[in-house]
């Protein structure tokens, strides 16, 4: 299923999270430079752990190329304090309580399997150029390689740019 909200071309919708450690992020304060950000659907899930420790790896080459990284889950600000405590990650995690950003990114939505309809998060991952506009997307994917294929994605945009 295709994001039912965003496409690559178009900007990415405005927002502003506390991080797990109180401290504001507004997306349009960092226009000017790449940004990649990625929705955690279960913090505590040992996927989501996977797949930010993934992240990790590849964060010195976002750095280096001038990109943020940030990660959004619906937990409390405490738990992915913890999260990011115990994971050793060094990138920011905003806190989506009301999952109003994730509903804005289609990150969370509607889903039916195994014949029920419900509302759920789903794993979407953004790539926002320093126009604020989306470049490339995932959408509902699997952990493995994620971040690999995030990271291979971005170092050809820059190339394109």
């Amino acid at each position: 299923m295709a994001n039912p909200k965003l496409s690559i071309g178009k900007r990415a919708p405005a927002f502003t999270l506390k991080d797990d450690q109180g401290e504001r992020f507004r997306l349009t304060e960092h226009r000017g430079r790449w940004i990649v950000v990625f929705f955690c659907p279960a913090h505590t899930s040992n996927s989501c752990r996977t797949e930010a420790a993934d992240f990790n790896k590849y964060l010195a080459e976002f750095k280096k190329a001038g990109a943020f990284l940030v990660g959004i889950s619906n937990a409390p600000r405490k738990q992915l304090a913890a999260m990011r405590t115990e994971s050793g990650l060094p990138f920011p995690m905003l806190s989506d309580g009301s999952s109003a950003v994730a509903t804005g990114y289609g990150a969370f939505r509607d889903v039916k399997r195994g014949g029920l309809q419900y509302q759920t998060h789903v794993r979407c991952t953004f790539i926002i150029d320093p126009s604020g506009k989306i470049v490339s997307m995932w959408d509902n994917c699997r952990v493995k390689g994620h971040a690999e294929r995030v990271h291979k994605t971005f170092l050809k945009a820059l190339q394109e740019e």
